[in-house]
């Protein structure tokens, strides 16, 4: 009597394994379907709207949750690495465009000086004059003069702005 208790409580540990498995793996292999709608997308479900839909063999297998998040885990710190990178690398650039701005903006303000003052000078003066080889001066006319007044002013408009 001993033995079969122990068969009969052997079977129904065999019994209810096996229905636990199967149950399992009933689970993991779930049907899919792939059919088209009234616009012509193809859509993949386990319940089609529409007939025919075309039954596909789809497997799955269990992952193993460790081996797959030690890869992701991995791509993710990678991933904050490169970002990481990229932000100093940007504000470096962004410091160097900023100095770059202040260095042009000083020489601008260095010609936009030199050039009022060159104005001013030819305004103010009753003659002007061209050194001339030897160190001999050559006058200018007028005509010269109001011209030279005017690319001076022209000169001064554009660094001035």
């Amino acid at each position: 009597m001993l033995r079969t208790a122990n068969t009969l409580t052997t079977l129904l540990g065999t019994l209810a394994l096996t229905a636990g498995l199967t149950l399992g793996a009933a689970a993991h292999a779930a049907e899919v379907y792939k059919y088209k709608d009234d616009k012509g997308n193809t859509l993949y479900t386990d319940k089609p709207q529409t007939l025919p839909a075309e039954r596909l063999n789809v497997q799955s297998k269990r992952s193993d949750t460790t081996a797959a998040s030690a890869p992701s885990a991995n791509d993710e710190l990678k991933r904050m690495q490169d970002a990481d990178a990229a932000r100093k690398q940007e504000a470096a650039q962004k410091t160097d465009e900023k100095q770059a701005a202040q260095s042009a903006a000083k020489d601008k303000m260095e010609r936009c000086t030199k050039a009022r003052d060159k104005y001013e000078n030819y305004v103010t003066a009753r003659k002007l004059y061209e050194e001339q080889p030897g160190g001999q001066r050559r006058y200018l006319s007028s005509e010269e003069l109001d011209q030279a007044r005017e690319a001076a002013k022209a000169n001064m408009d554009i660094w001035c702005k």
